[in-house]
């Protein structure tokens, strides 16, 4: 990934055809050193091709995996909201406790009555 990566950075700087030295040049100025093997694959496959090709064909593909994410996010929104649901319950509750226990001290009764 980190190949095709500069590669790309080095097609957005203006080479149309990135050279092995042009993306030996971008990964050793972030301290990655390059495996020649893997650089000549990459460049092998991008060589000649039109990289706003390569991206819609890519974007095509992308587009007809099933992503399944209709029902997560809205289970996950759930998951976050019941806890806030559930605190807010309690705090009712405690509210609604504290609330008889004071009126259970003194049983309507007052102490110089």
């Amino acid at each position: 990934m980190r190949y095709v990566a500069a590669y790309l950075l080095a097609v957005l700087g203006g080479k149309a055809s990135p050279t092995a030295a042009d993306i030996e040049k971008i990964l050793g100025s972030v301290g990655i050193e390059s495996d020649s093997e893997k650089l000549k694959k990459v460049i092998s496959e991008l060589n000649g091709k039109s990289v706003d090709e390569l991206i819609a064909q890519g974007r095509e593909k992308l587009s007809s995996m099933p992503a399944g994410g209709g029902a997560a996010p809205v289970a996950a929104a759930a998951a976050v909201e019941a806890p806030k649901v559930e605190e807010k319950k309690e705090a009712k509750k405690e509210e609604k406790k504290e609330e008889s226990e004071s009126e259970d001290e003194d049983m309507g009764f007052g102490l110089f009555d």
